[in-house]
C-alpha cells in the first residue's frame, strides 16, 4: 500500500517525539536549539498542522540521528503536504468527514462494529440515500446527493490493487432494519453477500441471541495504519463523529472488537443468515 500524506505526518510526529525523548530533552530545550518555540515543536510531535522540513533537518542533527534517518524524516515532512482527491470537491464537506477521508485513504485495515446501519463502505447507493435522508432531515436534496457521492467515492479503496482488509461485525438489528423500503433493503443485503466473497472483506453477524456484549454503547471503527501507533478509533455520535488515538482508548476498542468477533457468527453462518433475511425482505 502506498503511504499517504496523513500517515507520513503522523509517523513523522511519532518519530520526532521518540528521538527527543531518547536525548532526554524537554520540548522547550529541543525547540531552543533549533530556533522554534515549545508550542511549535509540540504541534510537530502531536501531528497537528504543517511541518517545515528545514526544522526537521535541524532537529535530526541535534538529536544525533544517522544521515539515512535524517533524510528519511525530511522526506516524510516534504511528502506530508500532498493532498487527497476530496480536496478538489466543489462543495464543502464536514470537518469530521474530511478527517475520515484523510485517514481512510491510507489505512491497511479497518475494523467496523455496526449496530444501527450497514457500514458505509458496504452500502449501496439507494441504502446510503435513505440513511442520509433520515439522519439529515433538514438537508436539501442536493446536499444529500453530495454526501452520498462522497460515500460512493470512498468505496473506490475497496477496488485498489492492494486494498485494505475490511472486517465488519454487523449487529443483527442492522441486518433486519428495513431502510429505504423492501427493494432497497433486498439489494443491500444481496450486495453484502457479494462483497463477503471478496478475499479482503470479512463480514460477521452478531445475533440477538448473543445478548449483552462488549460494544452495546454504539458503532465504531478502528482505522489501522502501517503501525499500531498510527491507529485511530472513530465513534459515531449525533454531531458527526469522534476520533480517538490515545493508547488506552485504542487498546479498549481493539479488545472490544476481538470480543465482538469471537461472539459473532462465523463467516459461513453469517452469510447464511444474511441470505435468509434477504429472502424475507
Amino acid at each position: 500500500m502506498a503511504v499517504g500524506p496523513t500517515t507520513r505526518r503522523r509517523q513523522l510526529g511519532a518519530d520526532l517525539r521518540r528521538l527527543r525523548e531518547r536525548k532526554k530533552l524537554t520540548l522547550e530545550e529541543a525547540g531552543a536549539r533549533v530556533g522554534i518555540s515549545k508550542a511549535t515543536l509540540s504541534r510537530y510531535e502531536t501531528k497537528e498542522g504543517t511541518v517545515k522540513w528545514p526544522a526537521v533537518d535541524a532537529l535530526c542533527r541535534e538529536y544525533g540521528t544517522t544521515d539515512e534517518e535524517r533524510l528519511a524524516l525530511v522526506e516524510l515532512a516534504k511528502g506530508a503536504k500532498i493532498q487527497g482527491w476530496w480536496r478538489s470537491l466543489a462543495d464543502p464537506i464536514p470537518e469530521s468527514m474530511n478527517l475520515m477521508l484523510t485517514l481512510e485513504d491510507e489505512v491497511v485495515r479497518e475494523d467496523h462494529y455496526a449496530c444501527m446501519y450497514i457500514p458505509g463502505l458496504l452500502q449501496t447507493r439507494g441504502y446510503a440515500e435513505a440513511v442520509h435522508r433520515a439522519s439529515e432531515m433538514q438537508c436539501p436534496e442536493k446536499e444529500v446527493q453530495h454526501m452520498v457521492d462522497i460515500r460512493m467515492k470512498r468505496q473506490d479503496l475497496l477496488h485498489r490493487d492492494e486494498p485494505p482488509h475490511i472486517w465488519c461485525v454487523i449487529d443483527e438489528a442492522a441486518i433486519r432494519r428495513s431502510v429505504g423500503g423492501r427493494k432497497v433493503m433486498h439489494e443491500q443485503l444481496q450486495h453484502l453477500l457479494t462483497m463477503s466473497e471478496q478475499p479482503h472483506i470479512t463480514i460477521q453477524v452478531l445475533t440477538f441471541s448473543t445478548g449483552a456484549h462488549a460494544a452495546a454503547v454504539g458503532s465504531f471503527a478502528i482505522l489501522r495504519g502501517p503501525t499500531l501507533e498510527l491507529d485511530v478509533v472513530y465513534v459515531d455520535v449525533l454531531s458527526g463523529g469522534l476520533f480517538m488515538e490515545k493508547p488506552q482508548e485504542l487498546e479498549r476498542y481493539r479488545l472490544a472488537f476481538q470480543y465482538l468477533s469471537a461472539q459473532a457468527l462465523d463467516l459461513e453462518s453469517s452469510a447464511a443468515l444474511i441470505g435468509r433475511i434477504s429472502k424475507e425482505s
